[in-house]
């Protein structure tokens, strides 16, 4: 298995959730960690209480994946050290809405594209260029089981992970010669606060989604990921897709 203690690790969307989990699982195998997020107070909690656990070394960036300036600014603020980043786990992303299509909102739509196309792509070509040089790098993309198959009222948020498994395929292509792992984590349903963002607060309507199943935990996702991080140098996961075992796809969940 390949060792990660001091290695760097960019995480975004990294204030709750799958996120979160994600900086505690690498914390514990002595990574050094970048957490992005727009919410700089929650991401300063996350860090002190790593720091605090596991004695490793933790960079806050108060970042909006959606801006690409903003991201390639944020980054070359970053001292040489920092910007040596070993593995990028694009996490950033969001459900808004569960409409039909022509009933949808645009301001809906262009969030979710924004962020869950656009801002992977942002984070990518200012990350990967340095990783490009070393001939070294991982980069872990989070997609979803939305991304293999529509549901009724998911169309533009499904469009948007089926764009996340397109482009994880395509960077794996585009770096095929240069050392680089590519992979795709697509879970199905996991609790965290993606139903409060969808429902835009509406806690009550978000929870009842989950009624009656026992969804995937942030930390089952995160450990997941570090599964695909630490492969022999020689193995790639592609692709990895997890859901609870009540779900067998998008449509169909056994309820008790």
């Amino acid at each position: 298995m390949n060792n990660l203690e001091g290695k760097i690790v960019f995480i975004t969307g990294a204030s709750s959730g799958i996120g979160k989990a994600c900086a505690f699982e690498f914390a514990k195998l002595k990574s050094n960690l970048i957490l992005a997020a727009r919410r700089k107070d929650r991401l300063n909690t996350i860090a002190e209480e790593i720091i605090n656990e596991f004695g490793v070394k933790v960079q806050t960036l108060e970042l909006d994946v959606r801006n690409f300036e903003e991201v390639k600014n944020k980054f070359d603020q970053l001292n040489s050290e920092w910007k040596q980043v070993d593995l990028l786990v694009n996490n950033a992303g969001l459900a808004k809405g569960l409409d039909k299509f022509y009933e949808g909102k645009l301001s809906d739509w262009n969030e979710m594209i924004d962020t869950n196309i656009k801002g992977l792509l942002n984070v990518s070509r200012v990350v990967a260029p340095q990783m490009i040089e070393r001939q070294s790098g991982h980069i872990i993309n989070i997609g979803s089981t939305a991304g293999h198959e529509v549901y009724t009222y998911g169309n533009v948020y499904s469009a948007t992970k089926f764009a996340v498994s397109a482009l994880s395929q395509s960077f794996r292509l585009d770096v095929l010669d240069k050392g680089i792992k590519i992979s795709s984590v697509d879970p199905g349903m996991v609790y965290t606060e993606f139903g409060k963002v969808r429902f835009s607060g509406d806690v009550e309507r978000a929870d009842s989604v989950y009624k009656g199943i026992a969804p995937l935990s942030p930390t089952d996702v995160a450990e997941a990921i570090v599964f695909c991080a630490t492969r022999p140098t020689n193995v790639n996961i592609n692709e990895l897709i997890l859901t609870p075992i009540q779900q067998a796809s998008s449509t169909q969940v056994y309820r008790k």
